[in-house]
């Protein structure tokens, strides 16, 4: 089954959640916690969002590798100027799923496009 989420003029939080419920199944009768719907979703018109200044200056993104001195912290315009909307729809999904397995697999069923 396919769904397209049309995310001109929203949130990028409101899309996200969307796209993650859609990919775990929970807007579905037969959801299993355990599987994998064979789901696709595709966000279109992410360069269309709504976004102020104020979220992309405070918005930070952290990671750690586990190593003294690596930690790296960037805010969302650097990430939107380096990679793009696609790459901070695709983080803001990503950190919605459960953190398994499957996240991994259900992300693979998620498509963004410009």
């Amino acid at each position: 089954m396919d769904y397209i989420i049309d995310a001109n003029g929203k949130k990028l939080g409101r899309v996200a959640s969307e796209a993650a419920k859609i990919l775990m199944g929970k807007d579905r009768v037969d959801f299993v916690r355990n599987a994998i719907p064979d789901i696709k979703v595709k966000i279109e018109n992410v360069d269309k969002l709504n976004l102020t200044n104020k979220k992309m200056d405070t918005k930070k993104y952290v990671s750690y590798s586990g190593y003294p001195g690596g930690l790296k912290i960037r805010s969302m315009r650097k990430v939107v100027a380096d990679k793009g909307l696609k790459e901070a729809m695709r983080i803001a999904v990503k950190g919605m799923l459960p953190k398994n397995k499957l996240r991994d697999k259900m992300m693979i069923n998620l498509t963004i496009t410009g």
